[in-house]
């Protein structure tokens, strides 16, 4: 019998690594919840469990940084998927932006947000966030569906 998260894995996203900084101590995890709110202002929202150990530190902090992954990032989306939070950075080079957020280097786009509003929603908090900085690289994206890594290739134009 089929569950609403194999239903719901059917759906093709990117792959994003969020963070923020709160308490002197940086926070991240793996996140293909993200997507664009409004591009007038600029607005992006993307949902952490409300059991997270993480939920706190994303939900009281003023804001967060996602960074899309590229295609060449499929370890590091595994990497902040588990262990402690000093696991996750440990040996990874950070760029620290004005915000104190942690922007992963090799990321094809990065957004770094203030909180506007969260929105409690069943068993999930839904962040959305104002744009301040943003930055796009060239590069393949990484996708996730029926929970593998891959990509979507692209028709030439």
């Amino acid at each position: 019998m089929s569950s609403i998260k194999d239903a719901m894995s059917c759906f093709t996203t990117g792959v994003t690594i969020v963070t923020t900084h709160f308490e002197s101590q940086d926070w991240a995890m793996t996140c293909n919840s993200f997507n664009t709110v409004s591009m007038d202002p600029a607005l992006v929202l993307w949902s952490v469990a409300k059991v997270a150990l993480s939920n706190r530190a994303f939900t009281k902090a003023n804001g967060f940084l996602v960074n899309v992954l590229s295609l060449e990032q499929k370890n590091l989306a595994m990497k902040f998927s588990i262990g402690s939070q000093a696991d996750r950075f440990r040996d990874e080079p950070i760029e620290r932006m004005s915000s104190h957020r942690a922007k992963l280097p090799q990321s094809l786009a990065w957004f770094d947000c203030e909180i506007e509003q969260i929105v409690s929603a069943g068993d999930h908090d839904i962040l959305i966030g104002h744009v301040l900085d943003f930055g796009v690289t060239p590069g393949v994206g990484l996708a996730l569906s029926k929970r593998q890594f891959g990509y979507i290739e692209t028709a030439s134009a």
